[in-house]
């Protein structure tokens, strides 16, 4: 028999904005529930570079300081060709002269999705639960799941991933293939790896790489390229033969920062199509429509290169959270107002989201996009302009999507 649940706020997917955002709203006084499709946390991508911006966002949520104290903070960041061998930009994170210190970690997946689901009240998170449908029941949304239960809900909030069900709800189309692919690893070591703090990336023909400590035991890597040939394209199938290609187009980085990647077990080697919402149909594309809306990859999924994915899902979440509680307040709650009252503030706060959050993915996805054309470059033409004039210029562009502040959970 069909069971129906009646929900205040329902949140699809577990991940990084499903979570922040429900533990902003718990900060806020405010009860969600999450639905999640795995049986447990899942945990793709070993780890993701955390800017100064996401911080800001950690921190008003109330979770920075833990994962501060288990990641290191980078010092700055090394690109080398290697095409030339040579050092191509080096760029410091920590204070100098008219520059203040930029707080950048790498931080394990793993770590941030725990840190979050540890704050959050027993029982917020549903494993399990599989939406095959959403029904519209006036003003309500009825979400069917798998398991043959129905939940009722005055909000949905879709951040079930760049095959999100609820965008498509919205009309968002299917995510776009970018023709690349990243494969991404994480190398555990038994002792200290005596790496130097920092985020190494390499340029290669038509391909870049990236090395970063989390701590004093693990580091992070990847590697984006795009297939030419059908070989390449049939690598998924072959984890030995992946490894093997990635180390040999990688022969020219320094041995004591390729040995993690060699270290790396095979069946760790994660590859994964690169997707984008194109800039455009974030601009004109439904990011709420009456009672629903979409935050992280179901909104704004992006290519890697600005590392900027994991950080602006952070952002959604403490934004949504904010706006949201204008519409759950307890002055709201003691005036008894009435369902149609209720629903408008409801429409309104998820519009003030979407204003909020519109431009900003816009600005971020359509320059990841542009900045990873550039820096995968195949022609000798861009890759030289890439390697001696633009390297600092693509380096800055890092700093200037990290400068954003999505600001407190309650507006003082």
């Amino acid at each position: 028999m069909e069971r129906e649940l009646v929900e205040d706020i329902v949140i699809v997917g577990a991940g990084i904005a499903g979570l922040t955002t429900s533990l902003g709203l718990h900060r806020l006084g405010i009860s969600s529930l999450v639905l999640e499709s795995s049986d447990s946390l899942r945990v793709t991508g070993f780890a993701l570079s955390i800017w100064q911006n996401a911080w800001k966002a950690l921190d008003a949520v109330g979770v920075g300081d833990i994962l501060r104290h288990q990641h290191l903070q980078l010092n700055g960041i090394v690109t080398t060709s290697l095409v030339t061998g040579q050092q191509t930009a080096a760029i410091p994170f920590r204070a100098t002269g008219n520059q203040k210190d930029i707080e950048i970690r790498c931080v394990k997946r793993k770590s941030l999705l725990e840190a979050l689901v540890n704050e959050l009240p027993r029982g917020t998170i549903r494993y399990s639960s599989k939406v095959v449908g959403i029904e519209e029941s006036g003003f309500y949304k009825i979400l069917h799941l798998a398991d043959g239960t129905s939940i009722k809900t005055k909000v949905l909030i879709g951040c079930d991933g760049v095959n999100s069900m609820v965008a498509k709800w919205l009309g968002f189309k299917k995510a776009s293939f970018t023709g690349r692919y990243a494969i991404r690893g994480c190398a555990e070591v038994n002792n200290s790896h005596r790496l130097e703090p920092n985020f190494m990336q390499y340029f290669g023909k038509g391909f870049r790489a990236g090395v970063i400590p989390c701590d004093e035991e693990a580091v992070y890597w990847f590697f984006t390229w795009t297939p030419t040939s059908q070989v390449e394209k049939e690598l998924e199938e072959n984890p030995a033969k992946l490894k093997q290609y990635v180390l040999k187009k990688l022969e020219n980085m320094p041995s004591d920062v390729r040995q993690y990647i060699e270290k790396t077990e095979e069946d760790a080697f994660l590859l994964s199509p690169l997707r984008y919402r194109n800039p455009w149909e974030v601009m004109m594309g439904n990011v709420s429509r009456g009672n629903v809306c979409v935050g992280g990859d179901a909104f704004h999924p992006m290519t890697p290169d600005l590392g900027q994915g994991g950080c602006c899902a952070l952002e959604d979440g403490v934004v949504l959270a904010r706006c949201l509680a204008e519409a759950f307040s307890k002055e709201n709650e003691e005036e008894e107002e009435e369902e149609e009252e209720e629903q408008k503030k409801i429409e309104e706060s998820l519009k003030k989201y979407a204003k909020e959050r519109r431009w900003r993915s816009i600005n971020v996805t359509a320059t990841a996009y542009v900045v990873g054309s550039i820096q995968q470059a195949e022609s000798n033409v861009v890759s030289f302009l890439r390697d001696k004039i633009l390297a600092s210029f693509l380096a800055i562009q890092l700093f200037k999507m990290s400068g954003y502040d999505c600001g407190k959970l309650k507006n003082s």
